[in-house]
């Protein structure tokens, strides 16, 4: 665990910060020689941190894994070594010098795909999100208006409970005397026919 660590801080500090610091230097300065040396780092270390990222996986176990790697970036950066001068004259240079007709196409054909699929599925997911807000709007108009007329019933039955206290006697009023008035014109009529028969 300690030596992940200081493989890490010396990683960053020795194999970013440091060289990155230099790279601006020789950008400022304009001196082709530290640019085209900074250049050939940057390539190096690049492969080193693609590198690193699968044998920090499968490695990580093999003894003094990590003191290698911090020995690596220090030939890496060692101006009496020129490690990464040398690695990429030796090796990726010729490498990409004879693969790169190959390396130009496949980029040339990635871009386009992935701009083909970036369209493709940016369609679809506009597809998607609006079918999904017109169903969000529909259902929530429905649960709006569901809403709204569950207060305008509240409010009918409230009405009703308010008027049925205020005013019931009115109501109960007219009610009992139409069902009073018939009774009594029956009874009436009943009388006055009793009393014509008597």
């Amino acid at each position: 665990m300690v030596s992940w660590i200081i493989s890490r801080l010396v990683v960053l500090i020795f194999g970013t910060l440091y060289p990155a610091y230099y790279s601006y230097k020789a950008v400022k300065s304009k001196d082709i020689k530290e640019y085209v040396k900074w250049m050939m780092y940057w390539i190096i270390f690049a492969l080193f941190t693609t590198a690193e990222t699968f044998t920090d996986i499968f490695l990580c176990w093999f003894p003094f894994y990590y003191e290698l790697k911090i020995a690596f970036v220090a030939w890496l950066l060692s101006p009496y070594t020129k490690g990464s001068s040398l690695l990429y004259r030796k090796f990726v240079h010729p490498t990409l010098s004879s693969k790169e007709k190959e390396i130009d196409d496949c980029l040339i054909q990635a871009k386009d795909r992935s701009y083909d699929a970036l369209v493709h599925f940016g369609k679809r997911g506009l597809n998607v999100a609006a079918t999904a807000a017109v169903m969000a709007a529909s259902k929530g108009q429905g649960a709006l208006s569901e809403r709204l007329r569950s207060f305008s019933m509240q409010d009918l039955s409230t009405i009703r409970g308010d008027s049925s206290s205020t005013v019931p006697p009115s109501v109960t009023v007219r009610t009992s005397s139409k069902q009073s008035h018939p009774k009594p014109s029956r009874s009436a009529s009943e009388g006055t026919g009793s009393s014509g028969t008597a």
